[in-house]
Parts: structure tokens; C-alpha cells; sequence
């Protein structure tokens, strides 16, 4: 897999990680701990994607 490749895979999970954890705040109740869950998860999708 080339860097460009690699690179869009990262912008393509950073975008819904600042979007997705705002939402996830907000309905949430306020919770950092839901937050990092989601963050979390969106990390280890990404890196399933990057270890190709």
C-alpha cells in the first residue's frame, strides 16, 4: 500500500473522530469516558486498515 493510500485511510477516520466525538459527547451525557471508547475504536479501525 502506497503513502497516499495510507494517508487518505487516516484523513478518512480523523474526520468522523472530531465530528463522531462531538456527537458521542453530546449524547452521551457529557461523558469523556464514552468519548474515548469512540476513539479508541475508530484508532483500531484504522490501524486494521494501516497494517494491511
Amino acid at each position: 500500500m502506497d503513502i497516499s493510500r495510507k494517508l487518505g485511510i487516516l484523513v478518512f477516520h480523523g474526520v468522523p473522530a472530531i465530528i463522531g466525538g462531538g456527537i458521542v459527547y453530546a449524547l452521551s451525557g457529557e461523558s469523556y469516558a464514552a468519548v474515548a471508547v469512540f476513539e479508541m475504536l475508530l484508532i483500531a479501525t484504522a490501524g486494521a486498515f494501516l497494517s494491511r
